[in-house]
Order: C-alpha cells, then structure tokens, then sequence
C-alpha cells in the first residue's frame, strides 16, 4: 500500500513512517520547514497551509491511504500565532479529506486529548469536547472538519511520546535529558493522561487501516497517570536518580495557553473494535529503553543531519 504520512518529521511521524516500512508499505512522507535526507521512503517538501498545496501534493503522490499527523501541536506557539494554528490544525485537514473522500482512499485524521477540559477525566468518544485553548479549539475544528468532509474517515485523538529526530520533543526526551545531565525539573502532579509509545500508536493506527474502522476513536494507554509519576518511572526504568524529579503543579510553571488538569481517556471502544487489549504506558516505556538500547534514537536521527559536503 502506497501510505501517504504528513508531518513525517514530526515525533508521530517519523515513527509512524519507521513502523509502516517493517509492515511492508510503501511510504511517502510530506514536511514542512524541515528538509529530510537519506531516508527509506520518499520525502516531500511542501507548505500544507499555502493556495493549491493539499491539491498539489496529491496529485503528486497519489496515495492508496494517509494519516494527517502533520499540525502546530505547541500550545504556546497556537497562542501567538491563532492564524497559522487555525489554518493548519483545522482547514487543512478538511481540504485533505474532501480529496481522500473523492478518491475513497482511506485517511486517518491525528486529534489530540486537549479537546476536553479536564474536569473530570475517563472521557469517552461519545462525551461533548470543551477546549480551553487555541490549540484545542483548532484541532477540535479539524475534526469536525474531516468527519463532514469524509465520514468514512478515522479520526484518532491521542497521547503520545517516543524519540524524535531533534531528540526533544516528547515529555520522555525531555525528563531523560535532564536526568541525563544530572539536571533538577518539574513533574506536574495534578495533571493526568494516558499516553501511549508513538511505535505502539503507529502499529495500532495501521491496524485500524487494515481493518477499514472509520469514526472517532480514542488511541491511548488503558492505564493513566500524572505526568510526575511518568518522569518516575522513567527514571527508575533507565537507572536514574528519580529525586531530581520534584512535583508540582502545572499552574507554577507559568504557562500561557490553558491545559485540563484530567485529560484521562477511555479506549476501550478501539479494544473492542481490533479484537484485543491495548499496550499501556508502562508497555511503552520498556518499549523506549529497548529502542535506546538498540540505537535506534541514532538511527532515525541521522536523517535530520544535513549530509557534509565532501572535500576536493
């Protein structure tokens, strides 16, 4: 299967990508403002927000299927830039929908937790969202962008972490540097997920493919925890000092864009529909070690390092 990836330098992305090839697809993986080199699938460079290019790059590529991974995903960053968030989190996903609908080629949609506002938790796909942030607000509008667009279409929201190409971009790569570097932070004690390993995510998002699910699904762990006990864990899973970990809240961090304290979901509507139990963050996390272990943040970094000019 020809498998269309946007935002394939992204921390989802580039996993996803990684995953695809092991399962035998052909990939092509569209980015932004980050060139790619060397890579094992063929790479796209394009502006997703600017006149003609949804249109430009499917004609381009001509998938068999897409996942839309591709958005401004930085909270702070959508408060800034509302316009820019807006056009890539909300209209973009509807013009790509409406093209994948045309086509009847099986798409994909990456939402986000951010949609509820966290006053409760244990959400479901059938509880009414309420964003608190510009960010939330956009992402809920490019779902209901696509599902008008392409009922048929699948609209994941999700939590994740996992190694990125700049090797900064999940809270897990944010914990183990510090901890790395001896480094005390923070570890919010009253805000609660249920994140998922981007690898785990990316198999059970081709699993949904396969099994032409459609509608909205929530793709994260089965267990929850507050991102304090996350960085715990981390540390205690790679031989760290876990007191350089020291909680707090969320509200001492300073931080402009509103987030829910409780953005815990239930997935069990996705269990039921692939027939078996999801991984859990603590499946995830021995799941990272072993990737470090095996070199692969290494690996997939090297295709974000610009190629040396050989010498004359």
């Amino acid at each position: 299967m020809r498998l269309l990836i946007t935002g394939v330098s992204g921390l989802l992305g580039v996993n996803l990508a990684w995953e695809a090839l092991q399962a035998g697809h052909q990939v092509v993986g569209a980015t932004g403002s980050r060139p790619l080199w060397g890579t094992p699938f063929a790479v796209v460079q394009t502006d997703l927000t600017a006149d003609g290019a949804v249109e430009a790059l499917w004609e381009q590529t001509r998938p068999e299927a897409v996942i839309h991974t591709a958005a401004l995903a930085n909270l702070e960053a959508c408060e800034q830039h509302p316009d820019i968030a807006r056009r890539l989190n909300a209209e973009v996903p509807g013009r790509l929908a409406a093209l994948a609908a045309q086509q009847g080629v099986p798409m994909i949609h990456i939402s986000t937790d951010a949609v509820f506002d966290g006053q409760r938790g244990n959400y479901s796909e059938d509880d009414p969202p309420h964003p608190l942030s510009t960010y939330a607000r956009t992402k809920l509008a490019g779902e209901r962008a696509v599902a008008e667009a392409y009922p048929q279409a699948i609209v994941a929201r999700v939590n994740f972490f996992g190694w990125s190409l700049s090797g900064k971009r999940s809270l897990a790569e944010w914990f183990l540097n510090n901890l790395q570097d001896g480094r005390p932070m923070r570890g919010f004690t009253n805000v609660f997920f249920c994140p998922l390993l981007a690898n785990h995510l990316a198999r059970l998002l081709l699993e949904a493919l396969a099994k032409d699910l459609h509608g909205l699904y929530h793709f994260t762990s089965p267990a929850c925890l507050s991102k304090f006990a996350f960085g715990i864990a981390l540390a205690k899973t790679f031989g760290y000092d876990h007191t350089l970990i020291r909680p707090s809240t969320v509200e001492e961090a300073g931080l402009t864009a509103r987030r829910g304290h409780n953005l815990t979901l239930r997935s069990d509507k996705l269990t039921a529909a692939l027939g078996h139990s999801l991984p859990t963050w603590e499946d995830g996390l021995a799941e990272f070690h072993s990737l470090y272990r095996r070199g692969y943040p290494a690996h997939i970094r090297r295709w974000a390092q610009t190629p040396r000019t050989p010498l004359r």
